[in-house]
């Protein structure tokens, strides 16, 4: 069936179900039966405002019961069938409260819409349909997002809308299948009905250039005579060629003029019409110019489509990661069911190379998963019972049980599609530029064409025909297609790009800034460090071995709360060692735990718990291996076998940022433990890598100075800040971008939301499954792994060179070909080669190039200076903050 004939098919039948969006509310709102209205007013919520609103609302004639919930801001309002709804709200007004929308949200696919002006007539259409609002037409993604009054319009009437510019609605969001993207089943536009009329065209023109060749007498070929005139075969020729390939020029044209929309599609018809009136009505023979014009805007056409489908591909790569069917457990047997039909709660069965359907929670089996297509990690992570895995991540070997924890669509991988889909349709400044200067520079070009056309001709009475035609050439290049598509094409494939290595980028505009930033700030708990307490450093004193420490502390801190003695147990647990009978546990409070092991009391604490029991800690003995002192011993103690634990060791730990904890008996110092939150390994070379750049960096800490000092100088921040309230991490940030041009601050995206939403950029790490994360931040780094971050800057720096490229090159382009226009200098068939498809084409190209930049071509530049881990670097401690802590 033809898109005319399904139309007309559904008017009557299953269309009509798009007519009554929200009928039933709007029988509901006329005068009839009793009614009822259920309102959503958010600014309602305490007891005072629902009172207000209850008082006024109840003053409505016919209004029979009102109930207010200030809790949920929600109102339901009965009456006796003669109210009107907006008699309601507007008691509801009066009381000085708004009433929420109840628009729907839609989002339209409108494959063929691949390019600014495009994009401007299917929005002029819409706007002009009543109750539409938040219109966001997406060239980029041949997508429409909006939101429209059920009781002012349907859905019917938008598709109509978008049809009436001369586009068709392949599929909506509210279609059956939920998804107006769906129809990712394209064939190519080399094998459209439009290229194979261009491909006529293009055969008609070269039969006309054998018969009638433009550089040949006028009356050379043969001829004909039509209405007794003289006709040449070739020029014949030239007008099939306009009529087979202009049809789809002239349709585009006139819904342009219908939309009064100055865009390519009319300024080409003028021009093609205007040389074949030239050829008709004036004699000019203009008809090479005219069949050429058509044929090489056809194929420029052909070749724009081509190319925003390889950019609108990197999205359709994202989509496509998510399975489309899932093994499911029912009543004890496997059966395959779509994904989306699978119910939170369900246990899915995944075999190695299959993708996780949905984000769930392992509950049997072993496997390595990739978890490249979320997080862009490149190493599998080994998952058992218990451990989270993400929709679209790959079972690498083993066999995994998954029971499932997210509601179709909202899951991590869904999540970020729909963030980057919406993303790539917000407008940066570069593309609000842009667009406010094409607004300009069309009309003065059209009218620069004008002046071309007929001055010198009724100045100077040059050839009508050559300026004539020198006119048609500048209609051609009037049109901004090519500099207005540069900044969104580089944009969308940057934040794609950026998502296939786990790393979200919510809008061109956080792209652009991240380019510009030369200062990041970071968090250190669970940013520069992991946000996990483990042991770093066990000292065994006396005639205790490693082990022996262990075994003692284990007993003590088994029945502790506290994140120290979680830590120290799974250290104890982790070297196997055994147990130990506990009895007579207790919290020094203050201090550490005391217990009885084995049917003597042991002590675990501050060193300060062993001074009060009698202990010299300035003279312990350090552990021997058969009379050597061991490595530990031998770097700290400068008495053979003896060492000054409150002098030396015990502040040396502590200046590392870690805390010490002492083991023993009343009568013997068993050992030393330090537990600390341990550095992330990538954490210096990251930012090394970000010196490197050119980028200062800070951290920002509500930590104690002694540990943020030891912290900074392992990891080669520029400058500490430390001690910091949340409030005072949003003035350091502050004083930071008064200090630089562009400031990114990175953390967890909860503590730190408000310095994160103080910076130029907000960078949330570790967001994959976070709701929080990927909702509040401008960037978020899905994988627990800093690395990404010096990616992120290469990536958005060379995306801003890009722009600036395709800008000012296209724009160079266009303004050099119109001013040699007048001399003569750009015959009409390069004006279209040149001028528009091949600005288009290249544009898109170099866009795509940013698709090529990886994590590890970002590391690569900086390569050689990485240190030889074997290779002791001197201390790089921070620099002193030219601001006071």
């Amino acid at each position: 069936m033809s898109r005319d004939d399904g139309a007309d098919g559904q008017t009557g039948g299953d269309r009509a179900g798009d007519d009554h969006i929200g009928g039933d509310r709007a029988d509901a709102d006329r005068a009839g039966d009793d009614a009822r209205f259920d309102l959503s007013v958010p600014a309602m919520d305490c007891a005072s405002c629902a009172s207000k609103v209850e008082g006024s609302v109840t003053r409505v004639d016919g209004v029979t019961a009102v109930d207010t919930r200030p809790t949920t801001g929600g109102l339901s309002v009965g009456t006796d069938g003669t109210v009107a709804r907006d008699a309601v709200v507007a008691a509801v007004e009066s009381a000085g409260y708004a009433v929420a929308d109840d628009a729907e949200s839609v989002t339209l696919s409108v494959p063929d819409m691949d390019c600014a002006s495009c994009a401007s007539k299917v929005t002029g259409a819409l706007e002009r349909v009543d109750g539409v609002r938040d219109l966001d037409a997406r060239p980029t993604t041949g997508t429409v997002a909006l939101q429209f009054d059920p009781d002012a319009t349907t859905l019917a009437a938008l598709r109509s809308a978008v049809e009436s510019a001369g586009y068709e609605v392949v599929s909506t969001s509210l279609d059956g299948d939920g998804d107006a993207n769906a129809d990712a089943e394209e064939s190519s536009v080399w094998r459209s009905r439009r290229a194979y009329a261009t491909y006529l065209a293009a055969l008609f023109t070269g039969v006309g250039l054998a018969l009638a060749n433009p550089l040949a007498p006028p009356t050379a070929g043969p001829a004909v005579d039509l209405l007794g005139r003289a006709v040449r075969v070739g020029d014949l020729s030239y007008l099939a060629a306009v009529a087979v390939g202009g049809v789809a020029v002239f349709r585009n044209g006139y819904y342009s003029l219908r939309g009064r929309s100055l865009d390519i599609d009319l300024l080409m018809s003028v021009a093609i019409l205007g040389a074949v009136a030239a050829g008709i009505g004036f004699d000019e023979p203009l008809y090479f110019e005219a069949a050429t014009l058509t044929t090489l805007f056809s194929v420029s056409e052909l070749l724009e489509g081509a190319a925003m489908d390889r950019a609108r591909d990197s999205l359709r790569e994202l989509m496509e990661l998510s399975p489309t069917e899932a093994t499911v457990v029912r009543d004890g047997t496997e059966e395959v069911v779509p994904a989306d039909a699978v119910e939170v709660g369900e246990t899915v069965v995944v075999r190695p190379g299959e993708r996780v359907p949905r984000d769930g929670v392992v509950t049997d089996g072993t496997s390595a998963v990739n978890q490249a297509p979320v997080t862009g990690e490149s190493v599998p992570v080994d998952k058992a019972p218990g451990d989270e895995v993400f929709a679209g991540t790959i079972v690498e070997g083993g066999y995994l049980e998954v029971e499932v924890t997210t509601e179709a669509g909202e899951d991590t991988l869904s999540r970020v599609v729909d963030m980057v889909e919406a993303a790539q349709g917000e407008r940066s400044d570069r593309e609000q530029f842009v667009e406010r200067f094409a607004g300009y520079y069309t009309p003065v070009v059209v009218a620069f064409a004008l002046v071309v056309a007929v001055g010198p001709p009724l100045a100077v009475g040059a050839a009508w025909d050559t300026y004539v035609l020198y006119g048609l050439t500048l209609l051609v290049l009037a049109c901004p297609c090519a500099f207005v598509i540069s900044t969104p094409v580089t944009v969308v494939s940057g934040i794609t790009s950026a998502a296939r290595n786990g790393v979200l980028i919510k809008g061109g505009t956080h792209l652009e800034a991240m380019g510009d930033v030369d200062a990041v700030a970071f968090d250190k708990t669970g940013t520069l460090t992991k946000g996990e307490l483990t042991v770093t450093d066990v000292i065994p004193l006396g005639d205790n071995t490693e082990d022996d420490v262990l075994r003692c502390a284990r007993g003590l801190e088994l029945r502790s709360e506290h994140p120290i003695g979680d830590a120290i147990v799974d250290r104890a647990e982790a070297a196997g060692v055994a147990d130990r009978a506990v009895d007579d546990f207790e919290a020094v409070t203050g201090k550490g735990v005391t217990a009885t092991l084995n049917g003597e009391p042991h002590y675990a604490g501050k060193p300060g718990l062993f001074s009060d029991l009698g202990f010299d800690l300035s003279h312990v003995h350090a552990a021997t291996d058969g009379g050597v002192v061991t490595r530990t011993s031998r770097a700290i103690c400068e008495r053979n076998n003896c060492l000054d634990l409150l002098s030396d060791t015990v502040p040396e730990l502590q200046a590392e940022g870690k805390t010490v904890v002492l083991v023993g008996t009343a009568e013997d110092l068993e050992g030393v433990i330090a537990v600390a939150d341990e550095v992330r390994p990538e954490a210096r070379r990251t930012v090394e890598r970000l010196r490197e750049a050119g980028v200062r960096t800070a951290m920002l800490t509500g930590d104690n100075e002694r540990t943020a000092r030891a912290v900074g100088r392992e990891v080669g921040v520029d400058e500490v800040r430390a001690e910091l309230l949340p409030e005072e991490k949003v003035t350091a940030v502050e004083e930071l971008l008064d200090a630089h041009d562009g400031v990114a601050m990175v953390g967890d995206g909860v503590n730190d939301a408000p310095a994160l939403a103080t910076a130029t950029v907000g960078i949330a790490m570790g967001a994959a499954g976070t709701d929080t994360a990927l909702e509040t931040a401008d960037v978020a780094l899905l994988a627990d792994d800093l690395s990404t971050l010096p990616y992120l800057r290469t990536l958005a720096e060379r995306a801003n060179g890009v722009i600036r490229q395709n800008v000012w090159t296209s724009l160079a382009a266009k303004a050099a070909l119109a001013a040699a226009v007048p001399f003569g200098l750009v015959p009409i068939w390069f004006a279209v080669l040149a001028g528009d498809a091949g600005m288009t084409v290249g544009v898109t190209a170099n866009a795509s190039r940013l698709a090529r930049v990886s994590p590890a071509d970002s590391d690569a530049t900086t390569a050689d200076a990485t240190p030889d881990p074997d290779t002791p670097s001197p201390p790089t401690g921070p620099r002193e903050s030219t601001v006071d802590a």
